[in-house]
């Protein structure tokens, strides 16, 4: 494995880039979409139902179906890696909104009437109060979404998207267990790589969670 990578280091090394860049453009705009629409079901509770239903019936769409779809709706290439994107921010939407939604429905109710004492309102409390506590809850929903991320652009490698998938379809090709071999690796490797990123970023959002310790 060491030696195949030394021989094609250059090329591997390019679709790790690609790989880690489709996983994690999807991660941030997926969270950026959920977080209005979790609110959303979470104040008005009539919504969470269609929508957490909505959610779910899109990530059942199968990736490679997705990928081949995306590019007639927007008028890209098959190769364009922005159908990658856009269908994997599709699945961490799914994945994210009734994350964010229970995760929101999780703060105490003391905890909101204390804020709205202390003169927090609407949009205020809740960036200030509401989505500091929910960060943890969001956190794993985001960590899920990651991994989930890093194993379907694999796929994209179907139609020829450069990732670490091209490793899977030239073992393949090849009947060669190496290449395959190490694209398992170095996914994994990837996707404990956002995993640990996500846990940091959590913990810095979150510095009240540590315990302090006496001098």
């Amino acid at each position: 494995m060491i030696s195949y990578f030394n021989q094609h280091h250059s090329q591997i090394l390019s679709w790790l880039g690609w790989h880690a860049r489709l996983s994690a453009l999807p991660l941030l705009f997926g969270l950026i979409l959920s977080l209005p629409l979790g609110w959303l079901a979470r104040r008005y509770r009539w919504v969470y139902p269609p929508m957490v239903s909505i959610a779910g019936l899109l990530y059942t769409i199968p990736s490679l179906a997705l990928f081949i779809v995306l590019p007639g709706i927007l008028k890209t290439k098959i190769l364009d890696p922005n159908n990658v994107v856009v269908a994997l921010t599709i699945y961490t939407v799914a994945l994210l909104v009734r994350v964010v939604a229970d995760g929101l429905a999780a703060v105490p109710a003391d905890v909101l009437q204390a804020a709205t004492a202390m003169g927090y309102r609407g949009f205020g409390r809740l960036v200030r109060v509401e989505l500091p506590i929910a960060v943890p809850v969001i956190a794993a929903g985001l960590r899920v979404a990651a991994v989930s991320n890093v194993s379907l652009v694999s796929v994209s490698a179907l139609i020829g998207v450069p990732e670490l998938g091209q490793l899977f379809t030239n073992g393949f090709q090849l009947a060669y267990q190496t290449p395959i071999l190490l694209g398992i690796l170095l996914s994994v490797l990837l996707a404990l790589a956002f995993d640990i990123t996500i846990q940091l970023f959590t913990r810095a959002l979150t510095p009240w969670r540590r315990a302090v310790r006496p001098a």
